[in-house]
């Protein structure tokens, strides 16, 4: 499991082209006064989470939801919801999101509907997005998108390198251990890791969220809020 773990980390690391494309993309955004809209469904809303209102996460994150594709609030129904045509694309309707900003969208298959039709209304309104997917779980899944997928509609690709199925133990017949989650992290952190140096080359001071817990945290936020309070209302909702 660990050594797994280890070879996705590597594979990750090697998008260095990749990885630098999306922070010049997000760096222009968020020096632009534009903001990041993150998205994803299922278990891939971990990771909209992770990227919003984080310790050390970027304060320019709207989180970008159905709360029909939400696990917690009916398992079956959620899976349903991704699959159903003109989700993705009313969701992008009621969005805010607009010429200058910039999409992550999360999807480890990047088959169904709703992650598919996210990006291909964003790029139709000259927003650029960074797709978070596997392209060997994508090219190995069921295609719900009349012969489309996630990768197709991107600006950057990052690839999670996540094999079909998500799970790899044991290695000799894996039914267990999924790694979406960990690799999708990995991205993000990477992504912020490359966002952060290039702000320092640029000499953009960076808007980060400090942790609560620390002197001055709570001071530091309330001055982001106020920030991006208009563009982000979930932040002071």
């Amino acid at each position: 499991m660990r050594d797994r773990t280890r070879e996705l980390i590597d594979a990750i690391d090697s998008q260095h082209e990749n990885l630098a494309k999306a922070a010049e993309l997000v760096l222009d955004a968020v020096n632009g006064d534009g903001i990041v809209h993150a998205a994803g469904a299922g278990h891939s809303l971990a990771m909209v989470c992770e990227t919003f209102y984080r310790a050390g996460g970027l304060a320019a994150v709207r989180p970008m939801w159905d709360p029909e594709v939400l696990p917690l609030t009916g398992a079956l129904r959620s899976s349903a919801a991704e699959r159903v045509p003109g989700r993705g694309r009313a969701l992008v309707e009621k969005s805010d999101i607009r010429q200058g900003d910039v999409v992550v969208v999360f999807s480890t298959s990047g088959r169904n509907p709703y992650p598919v039709e996210i990006a291909q209304a964003s790029l139709a309104r000259d927003v650029p997005v960074i797709a978070v997917t596997s392209t060997a779980a994508s090219a190995a899944a069921a295609d719900r998108s009349g012969g489309t997928r996630l990768a197709d509609h991107a600006t950057v690709v990052l690839d999670t390198h996540v094999p079909p199925g998500d799970v790899v133990y044991p290695a000799s017949a894996p039914r267990t251990s999924a790694v979406s989650t960990v690799a999708a992290a990995y991205v993000w952190s990477a992504l912020l890791a490359e966002l952060a140096d290039l702000a320092d080359e640029r000499g953009v001071d960076l808007p980060l969220w400090t942790s609560a817990n620390v002197p001055g945290g709570d001071e530091r936020n309330v001055e982001l809020v106020a920030r991006y309070g208009d563009r982000i209302p979930e932040l002071s909702a």
